[in-house]
């Protein structure tokens, strides 16, 4: 299909057109025109002068290669917010009916709605709006800031700016206040309290100033250009990142003996404060930083580096660093196995009583040089007898005149004292006196309850009471009024109805919680007893 809508060319044909081409780069011949009449480059590739099979391009031309699909309707303008266009004086027929404006009817009309619409009262007619329609193009229809005004983001800046100034002019006030304080304290009193308000303020106008100064402080962020040929050519760029609330390395001791400030290199070899708190200074001299961390450790493998080039090895830490690294690093473990072959010998030719068995514990720990006597019968006669470690609970502590611990003595599930078996912990010691009256005690109690067991009669029968039927006992003297009782039985039988049918059951249900006894004989009479062969009739 490519070829198909190429015409056919003879090799007489396609050898003219090569000749052409080449003239035409050669400067010899015309360049070609395409549809625009514009001219065509000779030294464009063939591949982006010609078109695709699908153009059904005749003549040759390059429109292919600009954007030949843009559409001129396409416009990134955007809605006119708010524009009115027309305002009528009276109604017009199809406008909308609440507010009068043609644009819209009064479903989609955004106006409050009115008691009577605009289409009776023919009066304060709404402006007809604005409407547009826009052809948007890709990027315009994912265009998120599409209609944004970018002039309305000046109130931000101005609200912000407002609150600066605002901000400086306090700052400078509360400045001017606190110097005039000062001054006014110099004319005064002088004294030790006196002097340490001032220092007091001074302290509180160098924080105010440094405040003042922030502006001028965010410079640290500014690339400058460094600066070190006689010309004036630049080796590069440096960002001032020192913050200029910090004091200076030649500021912190001004004695002209202390230690040297190079200006040129801004180093501080030495320490400038040697005599004072460590825990407070913060800058120690530069000397402080090489000689720890990994700066000890490059400054070691620069010595290794320069000893094994003065004994004959081929290593150069500055041109070949990788490899000066590796043979350091072998080197302290060669060192290291040395170290350990040497203390190996040496074990293995003399010993190691270290490594022996351990003395027993019996003389590690019994070994004292106390002196202590005893006699045949074992009592010590002269020194002091070795205490038995004690742990950290307290013991052997009696309290309440007690001999024994509480929890020397068990009974029944219940810790007591042995001295005087008492199972309560606050007791007081009784002794054997406690102990002879709580056996005592014990007796008796034993005796009666087996008197009671023995003299126990049997319990009389009760006589069955014959209960009421609303729960009470039934007295002797009851007497049920008939006429009452006929009008509970008719209650009763309303009753057994609604509960057969629901829909004559009243909305407002009533409940009486005093129950007569007609009412209840005649909820006993209406009652079906299932134990009752004739129940079947009863329904």
């Amino acid at each position: 299909m490519a070829t198909a809508s190429v015409a056919f060319k003879s090799r007489e044909d396609h050898r003219k057109q090569i000749e052409l081409e080449e003239a035409r780069k050669a400067g010899l011949a015309p360049a070609e025109v395409d549809e625009d009449g514009k001219e065509i480059n000779p030294h464009i590739p063939q591949y982006m002068s010609s078109a695709p099979w699908y153009l059904n391009a005749e003549r040759p031309s390059l429109k292919h290669q600009r954007n030949w699909k843009s559409d001129p309707n396409y416009t990134k303008s955007w809605y006119d917010r708010g524009a009115k266009i027309f305002q009528a004086d009276k109604y017009r027929k199809g406008a909308c009916q609440n507010c009068g404006a043609m644009t819209h009817d009064s479903k989609a009309c955004m106006e409050r709605p009115r008691k009577v619409g605009a289409v009776y009262t023919n009066t304060h007619i709404a402006p007809d709006e604005k409407i547009e329609t826009f052809e948007l193009d890709y990027d315009g229809k994912r265009d998120r800031w599409n209609g944004y005004d970018a002039s309305s983001y000046a109130l931000v800046i101005e609200r912000y700016e407002a609150r600066d100034n605002a901000r400086r002019k306090y700052l400078k006030e509360q400045q001017l206040k606190k110097l005039e304080e000062k001054n006014n304290n110099q004319n005064g009193e002088d004294g030790e309290e006196h002097d340490d308000e001032e220092d007091d303020d001074d302290d509180d106008l160098r924080v105010d100033e440094a405040k003042v100064d922030e502006s001028k402080q965010m410079d640290f962020a500014k690339v400058e250009k460094r600066v070190r040929t006689t010309g004036g050519g630049s080796t590069g760029t440096v960002r001032n990142l020192r913050i200029r609330e910090d004091t200076a390395k030649y500021l912190l001791n001004l004695d002209v003996n202390s230690a040297h400030y190079d200006p040129k290199t801004r180093s501080m070899r030495e320490d400038p404060l040697p005599d004072a708190d460590p825990n407070e200074k913060f800058y120690g001299g530069d000397n402080q930083y090489r000689n720890s961390g990994q700066a000890l450790e490059f400054k070691q493998l620069n010595i290794h580096a320069w000893e094994a080039f003065e004994k004959g090895q081929d290593i150069h830490m500055q041109s070949a660093p990788s490899q000066a690294e590796l043979l350091y690093k072998n080197y302290k473990v060669i060192k290291e196995k040395l170290k350990y072959q040497t203390k190996d010998t040496i074990l293995e030719r003399y010993g190691n009583a270290a490594a022996e068995e351990e003395l027993p514990r019996e003389l590690l720990l019994g070994q004292s040089e106390r002196e202590v006597e005893y006699d045949r019968a074992g009592r010590i006669i002269k020194g002091q007898e070795s205490a038995l470690p004690r742990s950290k609970y307290e013991e052997d502590i009696f309290s309440n005149n007690h001999t024994c611990v509480w929890g020397s003595w068990w009974k029944d599930h219940q810790w007591g004292y042995k001295c005087c078996k008492q199972t309560i912990r606050n007791s007081y010691c009784t002794g054997a006196a406690g102990i002879e009256a709580a056996e005592a005690v014990n007796e008796l109690m034993k005796s009666n309850i087996a008197r009671k067991g023995a003299t126990e009669d049997v319990a009389a029968p009760v006589e069955e009471k014959r209960l009421a039927t609303w729960g009470t006992d039934v007295p002797d003297d009851l007497e049920l009024d008939q006429k009452l009782l006929a009008e509970a039985l008719k209650k009763e039988d309303i009753r057994k109805r609604e509960e057969k049918d629901e829909r004559k059951r009243k909305y407002n249900v009533r409940w009486e919680d005093e129950v007569t006894a007609e009412e209840m004989e005649a909820y006993r009479m209406k009652k079906i007893h299932h134990d009752d062969p004739m129940k079947a009739f009863l329904s």
